[in-house]
């Protein structure tokens, strides 16, 4: 499958340059923001993708985006992100975690191993390339478009590659929230059930609480803790695939060795661990979660903006076919995990 076209960053950019694109992604954010706030159902973050997506495709703004917005969009899409990621640790609080008990982290764990294996599998089974399938994996079983961020900077893959793995994670996270919540009847799912299996096996965050809410306060508290779980595995896993390649570096003669764990994961970490203390407000955990979604928000935007929707029905139809198989996959172990761990 040929790679969707993106122009790359040029780094030379001054920020004249780069002011276009970050004022048109900032302003799509602000958008985003404003509907979810008046239909709580659907995510900022899966919006801001969208909108991008229409920024791409519309006439008029097309040209736009591939051209005088197109620094500043790639910008967004990479260093943004990965600025958000290290916000996203201040959500991650180690004393709600260990509150599921041992039992329950083994499995969420398992569940995460589980996932990301035969996600890889089917998507090599679909022909996708090893890097592609590497962070449509990644994304899938740990926490969507800020896990293939991270994934795909550890182990150097362009910028471009990611393009196609966030659309599918994002389109198969909003899959969920419709879906998801027409079983619960049909299953016999008691709240908590539901919130596990919601935390087990939708992607993003924003994705998850918009599906767990359906089911109630119970639902939702569940589901953030088991989510949360999944979002703290993004260090170790990231760490193991940073020694991976280190070691395939090392292997390829002149080849610099790229670092094991990039800094922005290693600020993910310590922010997690200031969470976990206690030490910070409300009021400071509040207004960064609104600089997270800012973050995201505007580096998705940025993502979206590079999909070409011709390209990507005429490139990606085999993605979307192994996309849609590894979510059926995960929403299975997810409920069986569900069910395991509230008896």
């Amino acid at each position: 499958m040929p790679p969707l076209t993106l122009k790359p960053l040029l780094r030379t950019d001054p920020l004249p340059g780069l002011l276009p694109g970050l004022l048109s992604a900032a302003t799509a954010v602000v958008l985003a923001l404003a509907v979810h706030s008046l239909v709580p159902a659907l995510p900022a973050m899966t919006l801001a993708v969208a909108f991008g997506l229409l920024a791409a495709n519309v006439p008029g703004l097309a040209g736009w985006t591939a051209g005088p917005g197109r620094p500043g969009l790639d910008f967004a899409g990479r260093h943004l992100m990965r600025a958000g990621i290290v916000v996203l640790g201040l959500k991650v609080s180690l004393v709600d975690v260990l509150g599921l008990g041992w039992a329950a982290l083994l499995l969420i764990t398992g569940v995460v191993l589980a996932a990301f294996a035969g996600t890889y599998g089917i998507s090599r089974l679909f022909r996708l390339p090893p890097p592609v399938s590497l962070l449509i994996a990644t994304g899938f079983s740990i926490c969507g478009a800020s896990a293939i961020g991270a994934m795909a900077a550890v182990r150097r893959i362009r910028q471009q590659d990611t393009v196609l793995p966030v659309a599918l994670v994002t389109l198969c996270g909003t899959l969920a929230i419709g879906v998801l919540p027409l079983l619960t009847q049909p299953l016999g799912l008691s709240p908590e059930v539901f919130g596990a299996w919601a935390g087990a096996s939708v992607h993003d965050v924003g994705q998850v609480v918009a599906t767990a809410q359906t089911a109630g306060a119970s639902a939702l508290a569940v589901a953030v803790v088991v989510k949360l779980t999944r979002v703290i595995l993004l260090a170790p896993m990231v760490a193991a695939a940073g020694l991976h390649h280190r070691s395939s570096a090392d292997a390829g003669a002149g080849l610099k060795r790229p670092p094991i764990v990039p800094l922005f994961v290693l600020g993910f970490v310590a922010l997690a661990a200031l969470r976990t203390t206690g030490w910070l407000s409300p009021g400071i955990l509040d207004a960064a979660a609104v600089l997270q979604d800012v973050l995201l928000g505007m580096a998705l935007f940025g993502l979206g903006s590079a999909v070409r929707v011709g390209e990507l029905l005429h490139t990606g139809a085999r993605a979307l076919l192994a996309a849609l198989a590894s979510w059926l996959l995960i929403a299975g172990l997810g409920l069986g995990a569900a069910f395991l761990m509230i008896r």
